[in-house]
């Protein structure tokens, strides 16, 4: 959340909804009954102890916008890596074969180094600071050639989801967005609440050298990532991008129609994507320009046209010009959602 000139200044992104003593009352009760039914381990005495967080946001400055997410366990900070990365390399042009493919490889080397450290902060192998540090970008943006290459995990120094965005006149701003995970979460409903239990567990590793390992009391990593854009310490604007690990990639090519190619909220939301898979694969949309498919195939990238656009991301934006104080909303085109004025 993003309070006015006028206020004391505060940026809040919010990946969870507030939450009260009312856990540890008769709905409680049911959850824990509930769970304990299907053999599951959550317990009243978890969500007695739980209590709701207010984190510092992270952040890096790409081309004068600082671009915010919010900090691990979450993957915002891909995003962060992916824009530090491709900073390095040669200036942005719109739809060329080259800008693309520099693009898509910087997000290849964020998402394995992401999907390598990211868990709670405080068990990560490496702080979010060095990932986000000109001296991890510049070695990163080094492994990137002319050619598709398939990306390992960086080595290490040796020392169901719902997105809204909402500005009023006054110029505050919310960033939130909601998740059960895989579409109606662990498919468990608490009878008599309407409640369905999430699934993000399905993230942790079981391997006990991961720092994503499961254990008490941990969150895994997860998907669930707000994102918001400020320009000299004013508010630009909340934005998001729902889909599971097509997040951070959507994030990525967000700020990038924004800032690089100036394009409006509604037409960077339209723009053809393409999502990075695994290895060299990178799926693309339908409409995606079949000459730039072409041309990324030839440079090494194993480009795969999808018959449907459902796995590109769903995403909503809000932009204030900084000078009138305009506000300018985009609303996918991709799935169900809308630009409302109160």
């Amino acid at each position: 959340m993003w309070k006015s000139p006028g206020h004391a200044k505060t940026l809040r992104l919010i990946g969870e909804t507030d939450a009260d003593a009312f856990y540890t009352g008769e709905l409680a009760d049911a959850i824990d009954a509930h769970v304990a039914v299907h053999n599951g381990y959550l317990r009243k005495s978890d969500l007695a102890k739980y209590e709701v967080e207010w984190v510092k946001p992270i952040s890096t400055n790409y081309k004068g916008y600082d671009v915010w997410e919010i900090p691990p366990s979450g993957q915002g900070v891909v995003t962060l890596m992916a824009l530090n990365i491709f900073s390095e390399l040669s200036p942005a042009v719109p739809n060329t074969v080259k800008t693309l493919h520099e693009q898509i490889e910087a997000m290849k080397l964020a998402f394995v180094d992401g999907k390598a450290f990211i868990t709670e902060e405080r068990d990560m192998p490496v702080d979010v600071e060095h990932l986000l540090s000109k001296e991890y970008s510049k070695k990163r943006a080094q492994l990137i050639t002319d050619r598709a290459t398939v990306p390992e995990p960086y080595d290490l120094p040796k020392s169901g989801t719902v997105y809204l965005a909402t500005a009023d006149e006054e110029g505050n701003m919310v960033s939130f967005i909601q998740s059960n995970y895989m579409g109606f979460g662990s498919g468990i409903v608490v009878p008599g609440t309407g409640i369905a239990l999430q699934n993000r567990g399905v993230d942790f590793s079981l391997d006990p050298s991961h720092p994503n390992v499961l254990k008490p009391g941990k969150r895994s990593f997860n998907t669930i990532i707000p994102g918001f854009l400020t320009k000299n310490g004013q508010a630009i604007g909340p934005f998001g991008i729902m889909g599971g690990f097509m997040q951070p990639q959507g994030h990525f090519q967000v700020v990038i129609n924004t800032i690089d190619y100036e394009l409006n909220p509604q037409a960077t939301l339209d723009a053809p994507r393409w999502q990075w898979v695994e290895g060299n694969k990178v799926h693309v949309e339908p409409n995606y320009p079949n000459h730039l498919a072409q041309a990324l195939t030839r440079l090494g990238h194993e480009i795969v046209p999808t018959l449907d656009n459902g796995s590109f991301g769903r995403g909503q934006i809000i932009w204030r010009n900084p000078e009138t104080g305009v506000l300018a909303g985009g609303t996918e085109s991709r799935t169900d959602g809308t630009i409302a004025v109160c």
